[in-house]
């Protein structure tokens, strides 16, 4: 399938209600922050980034006017201490904005800070976006649902995200897996087995390879790969299924073909009822939180109807659940699919599972 007829040309952003507000409020992510994203579209110019290869990246490296630059480094550097540290000024004096950089590329055209310790020449980043909030539902749910908490704050129409380390999805796949052993290639597909269903679950869409990183991890005499989601614009947007599977991108064929090779069926049913189980605990264990923010996606417009309409009967014809049927929005949509996950994981045999395919 291309990709024009899997994803639509163009997702709108979406305002923050009262409601949403309401529990970033309650949970220290709405906090007040010395410069706008709006702020930062004031550069004087800018120049092409080109990585390693001399290919273009898609960012440019913007500057401004010698007195614009001291204004934003400043407020940039507050940003950093509020994000990392306990938003004090003590070690401003001892950061350094190395660059802002610009993407025009995809949704949410990010501003990439890269701020160093001039101390050591350590550094990191983190990204300026406008607000939008399908994106904010996707973070609050990628730092519930997932294996990994995530930094972010948001302050009226701006969002300031942490960075996630990690090698590049289409990176790795092109220069790195070819040179993965047998037992590291089993890994990985079970590994895509299980960000693949993760996604399924919580609605996570357009995670094509440059859309996710993959984070090598050191486990005594061998290393274990993990899978990370980095762009959640497409959080309960899209009213085709098949756009929460990455299996169905064709940048991700390789990793699909890397399962078909190294997997069998039971095996691949069995992550599956693993990541199925483990996802319905962070549920359970979430609590009060999660139950809220619920509570606001489920009256929240994060899109379009006629997206409501497919993706409700997509996801009836695929569970067999009525419930599905019942929804009027993408938020209902959302909870009923975490219900059904959690209600089977309570109540269902694994064997039954397996025979639901679901």
């Amino acid at each position: 399938m291309s990709e024009e007829k899997l994803m639509s040309k163009k997702k709108p952003a979406f305002p923050i209600t009262k409601k949403l507000d309401g529990y970033l409020d309650r949970y220290n992510r709405k906090i007040e922050i010395p410069i706008f994203y709006d702020d930062l579209l004031r550069f004087s110019g800018s120049v092409v980034v080109y990585d390693n290869d001399g290919i273009d990246t898609l960012w440019v490296r913007v500057y401004y006017s010698d007195f614009d630059r001291e204004e934003i480094d400043l407020s940039l550097k507050k940003v950093y201490s509020i994000l990392h540290s306990d938003g004090s000024n003590r070690i401003l004096d001892y950061l350094n904005v190395d660059a802002v950089d610009f993407c025009t590329f995809g949704n949410s055209k990010p501003f990439r800070i890269k701020i160093r310790n001039i101390l050591n020449d350590n550094y990191t980043y983190f990204y300026v976006k406008k607000t939008d909030a399908s994106r904010v539902y996707g973070l609050e749910l990628e730092h519930m649902l997932s294996p990994y908490n995530l930094n972010f704050l948001v302050y009226k129409d701006t969002l300031i995200e942490e960075h996630i380390a990690g090698i590049p999805g289409d990176v790795f796949i092109k220069d790195m897996l070819p040179k993965c052993s047998k037992p590291e290639k089993a890994q990985l597909a079970k590994e895509f087995v299980k960000f693949n269903e993760r996604c399924m679950i919580r609605l996570l869409g357009d995670m094509r390879s440059y859309n996710y990183v993959i984070v090598p991890v050191h486990d005594f005499d061998h290393v274990v790969y993990r899978i990370r989601a980095i762009d959640f614009d497409q959080q309960c947007f899209e009213g085709k299924f098949k756009v929460y599977l990455p299996q169905f991108f064709k940048e991700n064929l390789n990793m699909v073909e890397l399962v078909g090779k190294k997997l069998q069926e039971y095996s691949v049913d069995q992550y599956k009822i693993e990541e199925r189980s483990i996802v319905a605990k962070r549920i359970i264990s979430s609590g009060n939180r999660i139950k809220r923010l619920i509570n606001c996606v489920k009256t929240d417009r994060i899109s379009l109807p006629e997206n409501v309409e497919r993706l409700r009967n997509e996801l009836h014809d695929f569970t067999m659940d009525l419930e599905f049927k019942k929804c009027n929005t993408m938020g209902q949509i959302l909870f009923t699919a975490l219900e059904f996950v959690k209600r089977n994981y309570q109540d269902v045999s694994m064997k039954e599972i397996i025979e639901k395919k679901f």
